[in-house]
C-alpha cells in the first residue's frame, strides 16, 4: 500500500492590484494585503500588478469562453488567472465604480474565473472604495465567482501612508484576518467545482 506523505498544497491566492495608473497608491495597499495574506499562512499568496500585463482594450476576435486566444498578452493573462484558486482584489474607486482596467481584464477571460472566491481590500476617499466593490461584486457573479461579504475598507487612504507604505490600525488587521479566514473556507468548498 502506497502512502502519500506529502502535505496538501496550500491554495494559491492572487492579491491583484486593480489600478494601472502610474504612481498608483494601490501598490502600497497591495503590499499591505499581501503581507497580511502571507502572515495568515492559509494561502500561497502572490502579489500581482494588473498593470504588468499591459492589456489593451479587449481585442480578442473570438468570445473568450472558447479559450482560443490570438494574442500573447491574453495568453499570459489567462495563465496567471488560471493558476489562482482565490483572489483578493485591491480595488480603488473611480467615479463610484471599479477601474475600467479591472473590468477590461475580467472581460478577457471566462473559464479561468469560474468557481473561485474573491474578497476585496478597497481604498479611496470618504467611501473607501465601497461603492466600487458593490458594482464589482455584481460583475463577478456573471463569471460564476463568489464574492465575500468580509473585506477591508480604507477611507482617506492618502492619510494612512507613511514613507510609501500603508499603516492601518489593529481593527483593520483583524478585518483582514477575518476576510482571509472566510476566503479560505470558500476556497476549499469550491475546490470540487474548480477541479471538474
Amino acid at each position: 500500500m502506497l502512502v502519500n506523505d506529502a502535505a496538501p498544497r496550500a491554495p494559491v491566492l492572487h492579491v491583484l492590484v486593480c489600478s494601472t495608473r502610474p504612481g498608483r497608491v494601490g501598490s502600497a495597499v497591495g503590499r499591505w494585503a499581501h503581507t497580511l495574506a502571507r502572515d495568515h499562512a492559509g494561502f500561497d499568496s502572490r502579489l500581482i500588478e494588473l498593470a504588468d500585463f499591459a492589456l489593451p482594450v479587449f481585442d480578442e476576435p473570438e468570445h473568450p469562453r472558447a479559450g482560443n486566444y490570438r494574442h500573447e498578452h491574453t495568453r499570459r493573462w489567462s495563465e496567471s488567472v488560471q493558476r489562482a484558486d482565490a483572489f483578493v482584489f485591491v480595488m480603488p474607486e473611480y467615479n463610484y465604480a471599479p477601474p475600467a482596467a479591472w473590468l477590461n481584464a475580467m472581460t478577457y477571460l471566462v473559464r479561468e474565473w469560474q468557481y473561485k472566491p474573491a474578497a476585496f481590500v478597497s481604498y479611496g476617499a470618504a467611501s473607501g472604495g465601497a461603492r466600487a466593490v458593490q458594482i464589482a461584486k455584481q460583475v463577478m457573479t456573471t463569471f460564476k465567482m463568489v464574492p465575500m461579504l468580509e473585506g477591508v475598507v480604507v477611507p482617506w487612504v492618502g492619510q494612512k501612508l507613511k514613507d510609501g507604505e500603508l499603516q492601518l490600525p489593529e481593527d483593520s488587521l483583524q478585518a483582514g484576518r477575518d476576510m482571509l479566514d472566510e476566503l479560505l473556507r470558500w476556497t476549499g468548498a469550491l475546490a470540487t467545482l474548480r477541479d471538474r
